[in-house]
């Protein structure tokens, strides 16, 4: 879990826009003194109105005409929110917020160069839009909460949850509570340390976020770089192989006044529950990495002398007497295809199925009942595939014989070890 932070409205990235600006009567539209025009679609019966610095949530969709630019519904899942800034220039969308109530739903015109420049920080405005341009922002106000008013609740929350529970321990300077369940024993935890964990978390409330009980392997990380929450590492900074204890984060050393999307909200205290399965020292780490590495490459090594070798007994078992391309690809064609050609830039649509030479699938497009789309040309396939699918027509089956060198070379893709001939047998159903 990582704590992320952004700039409001800077993170919508806006898509390429090709129609003409709006015009410039707004019939409908009331302005303010500050020339943002607004329309009010709803009203609430609450009155509060939010202040610099609060933070709101709400949903909004922001459009060029008739071209929707960004739908948080659609394209997020959830509302934005973030804390109010300052107006970043007289009549923007800030000003317009600030006008709503929760509850509330509005439409306001912005100038399209004073909200690229200024409010999204982008170098100009987009070049299909002329300095007289405007974007149409349509804002329903879900939330807002004061950070005062949001600190408070936490501090009257946590302070009940340990008069509840009957906790006498004393916070660190962080500000964490650690309470340990079982002493561990072994080296001490620290910077580059290779540390095994099972750990689960939950709200103050109760409310389990996360657990790795479930997982099949515990949880490995290296100590020192970013784990999880700033309190837990800490408090693992406490603890030894075998040791279990118990810790109250408060939001300050977990997710902050930013919280974590919907699952975790803004100034929220967590509670964690952590066990150390297995230390090992940065120096045993490393001595294990290289022992890994130096095994790893042996396997490499071989694997690459056995190739030529593989492949030769398997095109004499397979009695293919097809010659190698310059690259080392054999292409055995199984039925000629009379439609239009694939090459280059060609966006193409196959079926396939993929084996190594000992007959194992590792990959089958039937298998998932759903042909594979791909451009020719544009790396988004192996050499191998670039080059034997350009040798087909549409309609065309095929046998193409991929040796590492223009497929997965020394890489170690899981079910395709390293320097792994592959074969695969393909239709060509489309070109386009």
């Amino acid at each position: 879990m990582k704590k992320v932070f952004f700039r409001p409205l800077a993170l919508f990235t806006l898509a390429a826009l090709t129609l003409l600006a709006c015009s410039s009567k707004y019939p409908g539209y009331d302005k303010t003194q500050n020339g943002l025009y607004y329309k009010l679609y709803k009203v609430s019966k609450d009155t509060a109105k939010p202040k610099t610095g609060d933070w709101v949530s709400l949903d909004m969709k922001y459009m060029f005409k008739d071209s929707v630019l960004f739908n948080s519904k659609s394209q997020m899942g959830q509302a934005v929110r973030f804390q109010l800034p300052a107006s970043d220039f007289k009549g923007d969308i800030y000003e317009g917020i600030r006008m709503m109530s929760p509850g509330d739903s509005a439409a306001f015109i912005i100038n399209a160069d004073s909200l690229f420049k200024k409010t999204f920080k982008m170098p100009k405005r987009p070049a299909k839009i002329d300095s007289n341009g405007v974007i149409n922002f349509y804002v329903h106000l879900l939330t807002v909460d004061n950070p005062v008013t949001l600190m408070k609740k936490e501090q009257d929350m946590l302070q009940e949850y340990i008069t509840k529970n009957s906790i006498t321990v004393q916070p660190t300077p962080s500000g964490i509570y650690f309470m340990e369940q079982a002493a561990g024993k072994g080296i001490k935890i620290d910077s580059g340390c290779q540390v095994k964990v099972q750990f689960k978390v939950s709200t103050i409330d109760g409310k389990e976020i996360f657990s790795s009980y479930t997982r099949q392997e515990p949880i490995s990380f290296q100590f020192g770089k970013r784990f999880d929450t700033p309190g837990l590492e800490e408090a693992i900074s406490k603890m030894t192989k075998g040791g279990k204890a118990k810790v109250i984060v408060p939001s300050k050393m977990a997710f902050g006044e930013q919280g974590r999307g919907t699952v975790v909200a803004p100034y929220s205290t967590l509670l964690y529950e952590v066990e150390v399965i297995d230390v090992m020292s940065k120096a045993a780490y490393d001595k294990e990495q290289a022992d890994k590495k130096k095994q790893d490459d042996a396997k490499k090594l071989s694997a690459k002398k056995d190739e030529t070798g593989n492949l030769q007994k398997y095109l004499k078992e397979k009695k293919i007497t097809a010659k190698p391309t310059a690259s080392g690809l054999y292409f055995i064609e199984k039925v000629k295809g009379t439609g239009v050609q694939a090459g280059n830039g060609k966006k193409v649509t196959v079926h396939y199925t993929g084996t190594l030479l000992d007959g194992k699938k590792f990959d089958s497009s039937l298998d998932r009942g759903k042909p594979f789309e791909f451009t020719i040309g544009q790396g988004q396939v192996i050499k191998g595939w670039d080059e034997g699918i350009s040798m087909m027509k549409k309609g065309g089956k095929a046998t193409i014989i991929v040796p590492s060198s223009i497929g997965y070379g020394e890489r170690d893709m899981g079910q395709i070890p390293p320097y792994s001939t592959l074969v695969f047998d393909v239709e060509l159903l489309d070109v386009k």
